[in-house]
């Protein structure tokens, strides 16, 4: 489902280019008090590792499941210049963070 939604965003929007990243709800790169941002950990992330990624919201016309009438539907899109650079913010901020030794 996920490559549908990006797939969607992409030919709604190609000036975000090839390498675009949606964000879940639930992404710990998303600022809790405002979800439409990223976190100040986040920003600053991107800002070291991948300069130019840019944030969006982008509306696509996607069914909620298989076989119902699809509907406009507003996601998070992070769009990167490069494939490392979204393969890296990919493997930070998607996976569960490792907890620290004692």
């Amino acid at each position: 489902m996920m490559i549908d939604i990006v797939k969607a965003v992409q030919q709604r929007n190609p000036a975000l280019g090839s390498y675009v990243l949606v964000l879940r709800g639930d992404s710990r790169a998303r600022d809790a008090a405002d979800p439409s941002r990223l976190s100040p950990e986040a920003e600053a992330w991107l800002a070291a590792h991948a300069p130019g990624a840019k944030l969006s919201e982008e509306k696509v016309l996607l069914a909620p499941y298989p076989g119902a009438m699809p509907a406009d539907r507003a996601v998070t899109v992070l769009a990167f210049a490069d494939a490392r650079h979204l393969a890296a913010f990919a493997t930070a901020w998607t996976a569960d963070p490792e907890p620290e030794e004692a």
